[in-house]
């Protein structure tokens, strides 16, 4: 068995999802899913804390991306417009095997009250990041809140979208029609 494979996180990620679903999430081992992998226990635990870390893989990431996308957003751009760039930013990173898994890894969270606490504070995590790229750009702590909240919602609904049967958009064209939709609905809030 090799020490080291350049896929390791994919591979965890993917058998993790497999065992998931076979078996439960509360029934899987972590030296299942390694055995699943082809991998070793002690080289899942150098990519993840826990089982639960494998169904958050990436999210750092993810919230990396949103945050730069703010960031390198257009001087003078509304906070909005800011809020786009970062998800056409994390949208290009989206990758086919993030495609692949989705309906798996949306039907394994909606098995676990634990998952679904998880998959909350994930959320959390990304308008954080966003909110923070946002202040960091001059806009005020009110603003910066709804205009990351919007764009955590629109990419949860952009990639609902795209990982739906039949689909044939790009992601980044979703999240921001999401985001078009949620700005039109504000408006006619008052």
């Amino acid at each position: 068995m090799p020490r080291w494979e350049p896929d390791a996180r994919e591979r965890f990620v993917a058998a993790a999802l497999e065992l998931f679903t076979d078996q439960g999430y509360d029934e899987t081992t972590v030296a299942q899913i390694a055995e699943r992998a082809g991998l070793t226990k002690s080289t899942f635990f150098r990519h993840f804390s826990d089982k639960r870390e494998v169904l958050a893989a990436g999210q750092e990431t993810l919230s990396r991306l949103l945050a730069e996308g703010v960031a390198s957003a257009p001087a003078g751009a509304s906070p909005l417009a800011a809020v786009a760039a970062g998800l056409e930013n994390a949208s290009a990173a989206m990758t086919p095997f993030n495609r692949e898994l989705g309906p798996r890894l949306e039907a394994v969270i909606a098995t676990s009250g634990e998952l679904q606490e998880r998959a909350v504070l994930k959320r959390v995590g990304m308008a954080s990041a966003i909110a923070d790229a946002l202040r960091d750009r001059g806009v005020d702590e009110s603003s910066s809140f709804m205009a990351a909240e919007l764009g955590v919602l629109a990419f949860k609904v952009g990639f609902d979208e795209w990982i739906a049967d039949g689909n044939e958009a790009p992601l980044a064209d979703l999240t921001s029609a999401a985001l078009d939709r949620f700005r039109m609905a504000m408006t006619r809030l008052d």
